[in-house]
């Protein structure tokens, strides 16, 4: 099992969360792909800690239908389809136009700025052929406005539904739905954002998600011919 080399130190004050957040990122991620054996004992001895909290954790990730067991035989990576973002996509944008229509009266300069750095860091990813930190900076963007809704029910779902595209975005297409066309969009939501126009900013939000998953579309049809060939 290819554990990723450099690991954090885990705190021992907040150990359990930790290692749950440490395997999630690593399953979102692709560290860990789907159909990977994880061994309970071999995952604690890297993260330096006992095996009850991993074994905490990965209960938890079964229960996210990101892990699946066999009693006494093994625990793996679930499988993940590249059908799943057609169905994922239109609720994800359809809850961020919902999370634009009560944050946006909330939003302040700083959150601005904070959208501004995402973006920046998605262009240098992109840029510089790193699709998880592509990834990661575009999840960190949409996720200002996300908990500046300050609703946790919102916000649950929504993160849950992210996991899941994120596992299908890096393992399948290396992060490909996310073009420099993605900067240009982020750049124009943001400043619709500041002139306070809620519904050009919703219409923006749900453009951009659909753009990225045209590409996905575009990608899977000509890995499918390549397939046939």
């Amino acid at each position: 099992m290819p554990i990723p080399e450099k690991i954090r130190p885990i705190s021992r004050s907040s150990m359990r969360e930790e290692v749950y957040r440490t395997l999630l990122m690593w399953i979102m991620e692709g560290e860990l792909r789907p159909g990977e054996k994880l061994l309970d004992k071999e995952l604690a001895e890297k993260m330096g800690v006992s095996r009850t909290p991993v074994r905490e954790a990965l209960r938890r990730l079964e229960d996210k239908n990101l892990v699946e067991s066999s009693a006494n035989r093994w625990t793996r990576v679930t499988d993940i389809s590249v059908e799943e973002p057609a169905m994922i996509y239109p609720i994800i944008w359809t809850l961020e136009e919902l999370a634009i229509a009560e944050a946006c009266g909330m939003m302040c300069e700083t959150d601005f700025q904070r959208m501004e750095a995402a973006n920046d860091q998605l262009e240098s990813a992109l840029v510089n052929g790193d699709p998880v930190g592509a990834s990661r900076a575009d999840a960190q963007f949409h996720d200002v406005y996300i908990e500046c809704t300050d609703n946790p029910f919102l916000i649950g779902i929504l993160q849950d539904l992210k996991i899941r595209y994120r596992r299908v975005e890096v393992t399948y297409f290396e992060g490909s739905s996310l073009a420099t066309d993605s900067v240009d969009e982020h750049r124009q939501i943001l400043a619709s954002l500041r002139s306070g126009d809620i519904v050009r900013t919703q219409s923006m939000i749900r453009s951009n998600w659909q753009s990225s998953l045209g590409r996905l579309k575009l990608l899977a049809g000509d890995r499918e011919n390549q397939t046939k060939e």
